[in-house]
């Protein structure tokens, strides 16, 4: 005698249940939230320790890049492609170490990076608002992108000053700005499953 097969469930059902296991713990996500809020204040109270932590951060994961692309180029097959990842796991090696030994000097580069990102960035977004005309909303794409631009050109005319607190502030303030999108969403959850 076989066992009757359980009727699989629908895409539809699964969803539901997810989200009823999300609103079950809508308190963890309301922790997480005040969690990132206070990491964010104590990152914005400590800027410098925190810029030259995250130098370190990156500067590790260049290295771990560098060595796991050096291992890689022994896998290839071709001479030609070896040499190419064996070269670029060399040079990120040597980044990463560069940027460990000298987190100031790493700080530098980095902040020069993201300024000039920024005002590249607000170029492109200047340009995509005023390309979507007349549709709706294109003034505001403008708006942003003319202040990421300014923000990017802040960056790089304090350069190379502000290098050494411009990632501690961007991290606190993404660390709060994080931590409340969380919480709210964790209230939203409270809410909804009463």
């Amino acid at each position: 005698m076989s066992t009757p097969a359980t009727a699989p469930t629908s895409p539809a059902s699964a969803v539901a249940d997810q989200l009823h296991a999300i609103r079950a713990n809508w308190g963890w996500f309301v922790v997480l939230g005040i969690a990132f809020i206070l990491l964010g204040f104590v990152a914005l109270a400590h800027v410098l320790i925190f810029n030259i932590a995250a130098v370190i951060y990156v500067g590790a994961f260049v290295l771990v890049a560098g060595v796991v692309q050096v291992i890689h180029a022994f896998r290839v097959q071709s001479w030609g492609r070896f040499f190419y990842w064996l070269l670029a796991g060399l040079l990120y090696i040597v980044a990463g170490g560069l940027i460990m030994y000298n987190p100031l000097l790493g700080a530098g580069v980095l902040t020069l990076m993201i300024g000039v990102a920024l005002a590249v960035e607000g170029i492109f977004r200047i340009f995509a608002g005023l390309g979507s005309r007349p549709g709706k909303g294109w003034g505001w794409i403008v708006v942003s992108g003319i202040v990421t631009l300014l923000l990017g050109l802040i960056i790089i005319a304090r350069w190379p000053v502000n290098s050494v607190y411009i990632l501690g502030l961007f991290l606190g303030v993404d660390l709060v700005v994080n931590g409340v999108g969380t919480l709210l969403f964790g209230l939203t959850l409270r809410d909804k499953q009463g």
